[in-house]
């Protein structure tokens, strides 16, 4: 780690450029991941670090320390606590964060499973998609216009780490992105749809989730293939759109654990809109 820098006051030309990258991160072209979790599994992914952020504090925490330590030869800056807690949002932050370049969105088609949001909001809810994606082995995620920005620090945050195993496209086209691929689309409604756990989820697919509030727009549901419904308890409305998620991908990763020859229930694959 090289020496670090003191940064004692917000009208610091180099916390302005801090300030920029929390505020805007896609047009910095830079991201800000805040909190011991993310910055050490971006150093254990070989993510690219342009710089480490440490809170004065934050200092004298081990973890953080032993951190810092491993990190040789990255530019490393000291902020005044009041400071930190100011650009990181956070009440009690953990005292280290890291800033990064955002990578470039990934060339190529969608090989197998993707998740498509549509105008999800919520920068929790999108972090969670994100980690629950990762979790369930699917590698594209494809936002479309409308959604929490994707490298923003809340979403971050939410996705814990999601980011550095998922190709993440941002600003998409998601019709045309149904149009591109092969594999099944499936619209994610509320109500109207076949049961999830009546369909058969054993090919690759291409799930489409929508706005917290409005749901899937008309268009991509037109568009999509098949209609599909999570099953819930009398005079329960719905799922939150992570939840529901969650649900979707899990059961796919169920079906395609049965043994060859037993039965998935339904197998209704040919379930249309």
């Amino acid at each position: 780690m090289s020496d670090p820098r003191l940064i004692t006051s917000r009208d610091n030309p180099s916390f302005k450029v801090l300030r920029a990258v929390v505020d805007d991160p896609r047009r910095q072209g830079r991201a800000w991941l805040d909190g011991i979790h993310l910055v050490t599994t971006c150093l254990a992914r070989g993510v690219g670090v342009r710089q480490l952020l440490v809170s004065e504090s934050g200092q004298r925490n081990a973890e953080i320390a032993a951190l810092l330590q491993a990190a040789a030869g990255v530019d490393c800056v000291i902020l005044r606590d009041s400071l930190f807690r100011e650009i990181s949002g956070l009440g009690s932050p953990t005292g280290v964060a890291a800033v990064i370049d955002i990578p470039p969105a990934p060339a190529g088609g969608i090989a197998g499973d993707a998740v498509l949001l549509d105008a999800v909001q919520d920068a929790g809810n999108v972090g969670a998609i994100l980690r629950t994606a990762a979790a369930a082995g699917v590698r594209d995620v494809l936002l479309g216009p409308g959604c929490a920005g994707a490298w923003s620090p809340r979403v971050l945050r939410a996705g814990q780490g999601a980011h550095f195993s998922l190709e993440i496209r941002e600003q998409v086209d998601l019709v045309a992105a149904l149009a591109a691929c092969p594999a099944i689309s499936i619209a994610t409604v509320a109500r109207g749809g076949a049961s999830l756990y009546e369909s058969d989820l054993t090919g690759p697919i291409l799930w489409l989730v929508g706005n917290e509030g409005a749901g899937l727009s008309p268009d991509l549901v037109a568009a999509a293939k098949v209609r599909i419904t999570i099953p819930l308890a009398s005079g329960t409305e719905s799922l939150n759109v992570a939840a529901a998620t969650a649900v979707c991908l899990f059961e796919a990763s169920r079906q395609r654990q049965i043994p060859p020859g037993d039965t998935v229930p339904g197998r209704s694959r040919g379930h249309k809109k």
